[in-house]
C-alpha cells in the first residue's frame, strides 16, 4: 500500500511491474510506502 505525496490518496499497485506511475487523482509522481505503527523493543547488551 502506497500513499500519494501530495494529496495523501491511498494507491495500490505493483511497484515492479509499472514503468510510469502517477496518482490518478492529482497526477503526482512521488509516493510513500505506508508503514505500520509498531513499537520495537531492543534488548541492550
Amino acid at each position: 500500500m502506497y500513499k500519494c505525496g501530495r494529496c495523501k490518496e491511498p494507491i495500490r499497485f505493483d511497484i515492479h511491474s509499472v514503468d510510469n506511475i502517477q496518482c490518478e487523482k492529482c497526477g503526482f509522481k512521488i509516493f510513500f510506502k505506508e508503514r505500520p505503527n509498531v513499537k520495537k523493543v531492543i534488548k541492550a547488551r
